[in-house]
């Protein structure tokens, strides 16, 4: 699938640096109309000659490990400072992705990072996107990081 060896060596690559946590990609896939339970999903939003998103999904208690080794305190609840955590991650992988998409620099803006969290919510792009999500697992937790784009030429 298109940019999934991307998204999974920026994400090995900003975890083991700025979290210190090594994530493992499993099989990538493409998500569909799938609700996200009890989670928390951070999205960058992207515009220019690329036009989508990025987001990265997180189910709570894996959204509270990260958290904890990103920041290096216990995160007991879904808090401010998960939102931030989580809305910094997709900020760093969607600059990532950035480079990769618009090696010029000029084509493609990114929005201010979001999140949203709850019991059950689905998040839903462009109709003609190409999708592609990819899984990863740490520590017997799992998360994915999902990407849905529509370029121009």
């Amino acid at each position: 699938m298109k940019y999934a060896q991307d998204i999974a060596d920026a994400t090995q690559d900003i975890f083991s640096s700025m979290v210190m946590l090594d994530v493992t990609p499993e099989e990538p896939f493409k998500r569909v109309d799938s609700q996200l339970v009890n989670s928390i999903s951070g999205i960058i939003g992207l515009a220019g000659t690329t036009k989508g998103m990025l987001a990265i999904h997180l189910p709570d208690k894996a959204a509270l490990a990260i958290t904890t080794a990103f920041l290096g305190m216990d995160v007991e609840e879904i808090d401010e400072d998960v939102c931030d955590a989580v809305g910094e991650l997709a900020n760093m992988l969607g600059g990532s992705m950035k480079t990769i998409l618009d090696p010029g620099g000029s084509d493609v803006q990114l929005s201010m990072p979001s999140t949203i969290h709850g019991e059950e919510y689905a998040i839903d792009c462009l109709a003609d996107a190409e999708l592609v999500t990819v899984p990863f697992s740490f520590n017997g937790q799992t998360f994915m990081v999902e990407l849905q784009i529509s370029q121009s030429n």
